[in-house]
């Protein structure tokens, strides 16, 4: 199915966006989202690309997903990040969430969203301050809320690798900022998953990752699970290495499941799945809990409905 999926997008995406024999090695996304910089009340300077609909109505709201690459795409060119992005922000232009607007910032060379070893997993926000970088990403999204379209109860997050961590980092430090989020192959401080027990979470990574360790995923599923957390899924790949984001992206009820979240509880976006718009409560840490750490497996799509 995902790889249906896949080609569905790629194909949808190419006559979209009319990509040139050459461009097509790139996302379409990148002709689509400009760019712009950003300078917070610190004074640190923030390259980003912007997607924002031509004819958004006087008086509309759109939904606004943050995108954060990991850390080979970071620069000050404002580009490789977008034009490699993974195909998320691609397959959303493609789809029928299309009306709503993308932000993609580019960490600079050297620089982390999270200043921690990616090797070492977990970590403390305590001990590890909220980083220059992220900082920025944070004030940027505050004033888009006042200067664009974008609906502050639909305020949505995504990052891979170094950008998954920085996805946990922001969740954690601003829960109150974002409507649903989607940490890939990342990790966070389990010991503040209370300030996201409400948040709609869903998150990934492969089991034979050997670049950030899976038990920074699965400290946060387990610390989720130990509070009552009641609206974050956990999926795991078995045998998939760090790259798990080549399947998380293409998830086929994603961007179905990401869009209808709100803080309000509702969305303007319907769809036609017949678990739109509900706060999924299956919970892949029972696995965990039950068999050890070892023993958890990606849920299909009819074992997570099972469990609402």
């Amino acid at each position: 199915m995902k790889a249906l999926t896949r080609l569905i997008f790629l194909a949808a995406a190419a006559l979209l966006f009319s990509v040139s024999t050459v461009a097509v090695f790139y996302s379409p996304a990148a002709s689509a989202m400009q760019p712009r910089e950003f300078t917070d009340s610190a004074g640190t300077k923030l390259l980003y690309r912007i997607y924002v609909p031509d004819d958004v109505a006087e008086g509309e709201k759109l939904p606004l997903l943050l995108y954060l690459h990991g850390a080979g795409h970071r620069g000050s060119d404002n580009a490789l990040h977008v034009y490699f992005e993974p195909g998320i922000l691609a397959r959303v232009l493609s789809s029928e969430y299309k009306r709503c607007i993308l932000v993609a910032p580019q960490c600079p060379e050297g620089a982390r969203w999270v200043d921690t070893p990616w090797e070492a997993g977990s970590y403390s926000i305590e001990n590890v301050p909220e980083s220059k970088q992220l900082c920025a990403v944070y004030e940027l999204i505050l004033s888009l809320i006042e200067t664009e379209p974008a609906d502050p109860d639909r305020i949505y997050i995504t990052g891979l690798s170094m950008g998954g961590y920085g996805t946990w980092d922001l969740i954690l430090r601003h829960p109150g900022l974002f409507a649903a989020a989607v940490p890939i192959c990342g990790a966070g401080d389990p010991s503040k998953s209370e300030r996201i027990s409400d948040l709609p979470v869903w998150f990934f990574h492969g089991s034979a990752d050997e670049v950030v360790p899976v038990s920074g995923s699965r400290d946060m599923a387990i610390a989720l699970e130990n509070i009552g957390g009641k609206v974050y899924t956990y999926t795991e790949y078995p045998g998939v290495g760090h790259s798990s984001w080549e399947d998380a992206y293409f998830e086929p009820e994603l961007l179905d499941w990401l869009f209808s979240q709100s803080k309000s509880g509702s969305s303007d976006l319907s769809t036609s799945s017949e678990g739109a718009g509900i706060k999924w409560q299956y919970l892949a840490a029972f696995a965990l809990l039950a068999a050890g750490a070892g023993a958890i497996t990606t849920l299909s799509a009819a074992q997570r409905k099972s469990q609402k």
